[in-house]
């Protein structure tokens, strides 16, 4: 299969990064992405041959590399859900062009996980916490699970070697109260905090503008308190907006993830892959390309290369940049649970 010159899409962005959702399974019915009143106890999840498999998942990861992917990120569900994960790890590791793999987890899982995830070569994780007060976060979850064990699970990880960031999903009326707590506990840890504006993924989570708590609201807070100052751009696409803090001895920064308030689909370079198997070139979208059929219908490699380079030529999408009320009102989004984030 032959190493293709840069591909772009419509807009003439490359592809660099694949998100793979590894499951649609959750431990957590978190209300801006599985709330319990729509995913139940009674709700039917995939079967395991509608999954990928993992020689499946390796086979696509290396088409991508030779498209230009040099960043993977594996996503859920909670991908701690999946069997054997390691094996997965390993496999990835391996792949000519990938430089960087990372794990988005809500660390529940990851005390038995750690340190296998870690020697079978993962070092990047990106855990997710919207609050340390206890009741607020057990609500959020929808489980009663509250922080202390995913604060244990996130300094094991941490004393083990991972790179870590927190990611906080800040809504107004629900959280706001813990954008101050939560940047005084990682700046201390000098774990990279990220707040990510509440975003309207998929059809269940009941998100509205004024539900939104933007980047400038959360910056003003914390410059009331710490001074601060822009950190440079490590790399074409990089989503969030850093910025650190200059009284931090271990070089601590916080993050701004702007999907609502300063949209960053111009520079966009990635692609997710569903749970079971559809290529989704945005966040937002309403529908996807079936490469699990391709694959299981005895597709050669050059074949899914050429299918998956014409995907990405052909994309335009630029949804956060046209999102009004009638955009979120009338499109209908694939869920998170799928999609990742």
């Amino acid at each position: 299969m032959r190493q293709m010159d840069a591909i772009v899409d419509q807009l003439g962005r490359p592809i660099r990064d694949l998100r793979i959702s590894v499951t649609d399974r959750c431990n957590f019915r978190c209300t801006y992405c599985m709330p319990k009143e729509i995913f139940g106890d009674d709700y039917l999840f995939l079967a395991k041959d509608q999954l990928l498999s993992f020689e499946e998942l390796e086979r696509l990861a290396r088409i991508f590399a030779k498209l230009g992917v040099k960043k993977l990120r594996l996503t859920g569900g909670e991908p701690l859900m999946r069997r054997n994960l390691p094996e997965l790890i390993r496999k990835l590791h391996d792949i000519e062009g990938i430089e960087d793999i990372g794990l988005t987890t809500n660390a529940v899982l990851l005390g038995q996980y750690a340190q296998p995830l870690y020697d079978a070569g993962l070092r990047r994780l990106n855990i997710s916490l919207d609050a340390l007060d206890p009741e607020l976060f057990g609500r959020i979850n929808g489980r009663g699970i509250t922080p202390d064990l995913v604060l244990k699970n996130i300094k094991k990880a941490k004393d083990i070697g991972f790179a870590i960031k927190v990611n906080m999903v800040v809504q107004k009326g629900v959280n706001e109260s813990e954008i101050l707590p939560m940047a005084a506990y990682f700046k201390d840890l000098g774990i990279t905090l990220r707040y990510i504006e509440f975003m309207d993924v998929g059809n269940d989570n009941g998100w509205s503008f004024d539900k939104v708590v933007t980047k400038k609201e959360i910056y003003d807070m914390l410059s009331s308190v710490y001074d601060m100052e822009p950190a440079e751009e490590e790399y074409y696409g990089e989503v969030a907006k850093r910025y650190r803090y200059l009284d931090s001895d271990v070089g601590a920064q916080v993050g701004f993830i702007t999907s609502v308030s300063e949209s960053f689909c111009s520079t966009c370079t990635r692609s997710r892959l569903s749970s079971e198997g559809r290529l989704y070139t945005c966040l937002f979208a309403s529908d996807g390309f079936d490469i699990r059929e391709l694959i299981r219908s005895g597709k050669t490699d050059e074949e899914l290369f050429e299918a998956i380079a014409d995907v990405w030529r052909g994309r335009k999408d630029r949804y956060s940049d046209e999102r009004s009320e009638q955009t979120v009102k009338n499109r209908k989004k694939i869920n998170m649970n799928y999609i990742g984030g």
